[in-house]
């Protein structure tokens, strides 16, 4: 058997190793659904992250493995679900959900709490090939072409691309890995993705020539609804975990890394 073949039969063995533990953690998040738990974690079906879907089709992303070591240290049961972003942040109002992973927005901070510091941080990037021109702000991709992924806001980027007196001519793709496709085969200038999903497509791809133009940096928190009883108290509790652990070398572990199609 020659080097090559070997190599890829180890790094085969090692994905499958990480696909049967993704497969165990959702396994274990499921069944403590029967009995009664600790946490309500809701995580968004969109994630920054390019993630796997299991087979009740809930997206894995990096971050169930950051909860997951958080409420092992805090030895608290807890349950994760995935919803469309309005659905879930309507559930962390309610408290149907008690907690989350997200951006600070405005619309939660009346009915939720939010970690001090930020548990990872990301950049919003615009990616392109050769040498067209810098992208320092969103108002720089006026009358370019621009692909897009099905299901980010980007904030509210999303609407300025998409709204006709702009000019932008933008292309609408289901994954992160099909948005790097169309712009090496020139069909737009260029790509607005998170840095946390794009770093990956980038090197499997081996991608070459790349320039990356960051328009914003994104913070995501812990984040608590204000209806769990003594929310001030579980936050101090896992803002300290939080800052034990090695949150990069965790997503770095979990080996979440396929596009979802």
């Amino acid at each position: 058997m020659s080097k090559s073949m070997q190599s890829q039969k180890n790094k085969n063995i090692f994905q499958n190793i990480i696909t049967l533990f993704a497969f165990m953690l959702i396994i274990t998040i499921d069944c403590l659904a029967v009995d009664e738990i600790d946490i309500k974690y809701g995580y968004p079906d969109q994630s920054i992250f390019i993630a796997t879907v299991n087979g009740k089709e809930q997206p894995t992303t990096p971050m169930l493995f950051v909860a997951n070591e958080l409420f092992k240290k805090a030895n608290l049961t807890w349950r994760a679900t995935a919803y469309p972003a309005k659905r879930l942040f309507n559930n962390l109002k309610s408290g149907e959900t008690n907690f989350s992973i997200l951006v600070r927005a405005s619309s939660l901070l009346e009915s939720c709490i939010f970690s001090k510091e930020p548990v990872y941080t990301t950049n919003l990037n615009v990616y392109s090939l050769g040498n067209k021109p810098v992208i320092a702000t969103k108002e720089d991709l006026v009358g370019n072409r621009v692909a897009i992924i099905r299901g980010y806001s980007y904030g509210k980027l999303r609407k300025f691309i998409q709204d006709p007196k702009n000019n932008i001519k933008n292309e609408v793709t289901n994954t992160h890995s099909s948005a790097f496709r169309m712009l090496e085969l020139g069909r737009v200038d260029y790509v607005v993705d998170y840095a946390s999903a794009a770093k990956d497509i980038i090197a499997e791809n081996s991608i070459s020539d790349v320039r990356v133009d960051t328009l914003s940096p994104l913070n995501i928190y812990l984040v608590i609804s204000k209806s769990y009883s003594n929310a001030d108290e579980l936050m101090k509790k896992l803002e300290t975990i939080a800052e034990s652990i090695n949150v990069k070398e965790i997503i770095k572990r979990s080996g979440v890394k396929s596009d979802i199609n």
